[in-house]
């Protein structure tokens, strides 16, 4: 993998970035954090439980697909779930203020995180 701080750091350049996470979705621990404004390690042990429940209901639903990444949109908030593909068992997750920040750039952003990760 590729410098994992560096990578979560390169998500808090995007305008309203707050904060990102490197999370063991077996565990619900962190292997890396970045940025402030969220409780993180509350936020990844929750965020693998959202992770979980998903991967539990495609499995349910003989969906023969992969999670991209999960969006979930609060009112001040955009949080973002991204496994990584070449490393099952980890994803990202990423914090973005609504207000400032641009989804469509930061979906990118952590698009590229994941792959660089990936390496």
């Amino acid at each position: 993998m590729s410098n994992v701080q560096a990578s979560l750091e390169s998500f808090l350049s995007l305008d309203g970035g707050m904060c990102s996470a490197l999370v063991d979705a077996n565990s619900g621990m962190m292997l890396g954090q970045a940025g402030t404004g969220v409780d993180l390690e509350l936020a990844a042990a929750g965020n693998t439980e959202v992770v979980r429940a998903k991967l539990k209901t495609m499995n349910t639903l003989k969906l023969n697909d992969k999670i991209e990444d999960i969006l979930i949109t609060l009112g001040k908030q955009y949080h973002i779930i991204r496994p990584i593909a070449s490393k099952p068992g980890l994803f990202f997750y990423g914090v973005l203020d609504k207000t400032k920040g641009n989804l469509a750039m930061a979906r990118r952003k952590v698009q590229d995180i994941e792959s660089g990760l990936a390496m």
